[in-house]
């Protein structure tokens, strides 16, 4: 990137943003404050007029939402921008306690002065495809969440129907919307129409063994708890019509933007599907911002924190201090390339067999398969089958290891 002379730093809130440009730390140029309006995006705008557009780069914390219509209106407006982790200008900042918003413009501005080597030139990442594919998480944690109540609900109200149907079958949940529990089963007539009408997972279930099922049922009557049952089939039901709705979305997106040729390298690791795929590259972003695995690992927030003291020097768990999302996502990736993978599950199990523990296997896993990504993507190359390797007669025993974890732990792997 070449050197630009004028160095503008932001720091937006709700209602305002504070300017500090600088031609170095020790050289200010202007100061000013806007109001977050398209009259105050047009008063900055002309302030910057006064130097050559070339010379100009700009740099803003990430604040959630606040910063990216004015993110967007420069950039549309061709002014080089750039957004910081806030972690990054953290370490700028001085020893002292002051902390105005002219003082933490002028910090991103210093910031933006030590590190504009390494500013990529694509710094400004839409972030379109990032809201689509974290509202699509959101729903996923949602859809859990009211899962586990319909379970609870039902183990007092109906104990014996899951242990032999699917209960989310579209059958069950109509079913269960018109009659929530085993005593109103009990009373119910003309239970037939609802199995001839089964357009989702088929079931062994019929309308005479569920009124056995319930004559027999331990559940006592409950009306309030048959109330709420229904009301959280309603909102499973409509959460999950929300869930196709943003699947749908995410595809037109990719469709009209330069990102399936990427899709196609990471789907072509078996066990990556294309919403796994999608996420991924959601979060990420370009991958040329990172000149190195090892930033793109810390980027993910799983790099190994360091405690060092004179000659010692201990290595303790991941930082965890990145994208927490994408750390979510690649966890889920790396246990479904175990589970279809041949060349990941070897590695997995060859962790296994030294002794380590599933979390920390699966965990060597998810590095392995990160720099395995960063390495196509920046190749722009498929998954080359060729290295993998050849048919092992050994049977593995990950399934037993997920499932002891997941028993342990309660991980919600649902939706992906």
């Amino acid at each position: 990137m070449d050197n630009f002379p004028v160095f503008v730093g932001i720091d937006v809130s709700k209602d305002k943003f504070n300017v500090c440009a600088i031609s170095n730390p020790s050289s200010i140029i202007f100061e000013s404050s806007f109001d977050m309006s398209q009259q105050g995006f047009s008063s900055f705008a002309n302030k910057l007029s006064a130097f050559p557009k070339q010379s100009i780069i700009i740099a803003m914390e990430s604040t959630g939402c606040y910063h990216l219509n004015l993110l967007a209106f420069l950039s549309s407006n061709d002014f080089a921008c750039a957004v910081f982790n806030p972690l990054t200008v953290k370490n700028f900042a001085s020893l002292r306690k002051t902390k105005t918003d002219k003082i933490d413009a002028r910090i991103i501005a210093t910031a933006l002065f030590y590190l504009q080597h390494q500013i990529p030139s694509s710094a400004f990442v839409n972030s379109e495809l990032r809201d689509i594919v974290r509202a699509r998480e959101n729903i996923i944690h949602r859809i859990a969440k009211v899962k586990d109540n319909i379970e609870k609900l039902l183990n007092v109200l109906f104990p014996e129907l899951e242990r032999v149907t699917n209960i989310y079958s579209d059958t069950i949940l109509n079913l269960l919307s018109h009659f929530p529990s085993a005593k109103a089963i009990q009373k119910a007539r003309n239970l037939d129409v609802f199995f001839s009408k089964d357009r989702g997972r088929s079931t062994k279930l019929n309308a005479q063994k569920l009124k056995e099922l319930a004559n027999n049922s331990i559940a006592q009557y409950w009306p309030m708890k048959e109330k709420i049952l229904v009301q959280n089939i309603k909102e499973l039901q409509f959460l999950q019509q929300q869930l196709e709705e943003y699947d749908k979305m995410m595809k037109e997106y990719c469709e009209c933007s330069a990102i399936n040729l990427d899709i196609e390298i990471l789907t072509s690791i078996p066990g990556i599907g294309e919403n796994s795929a999608m996420h991924f590259l959601a979060e990420v972003g370009d991958i040329s911002r990172f000149s190195t695995y090892k930033k793109l690992i810390a980027y993910c927030g799983l790099d190994p924190s360091i405690a060092q003291s004179g000659k010692s020097k201990v290595e303790g768990h991941i930082s965890k201090r990145g994208n927490a999302h994408l750390r979510r996502i690649l966890w889920l990736m790396a246990v479904s390339v175990v589970i279809h993978n041949e060349y990941f599950r070897t590695y997995y199990e060859r962790k296994r067999q030294q002794g380590i523990p599933y979390k920390k296997a699966i965990m060597s896993v998810v590095h392995k398969l990160l720099r395995t990504l960063y390495a196509m993507l920046r190749k722009k190359e498929k998954f080359n089958i060729d290295y993998a390797i050849s048919h092992s007669k050994q049977k593995f025993n990950f399934a037993y290891d997920i499932v002891t974890f997941l028993a342990k732990n309660f991980l919600t792997v649902r939706g992906f």
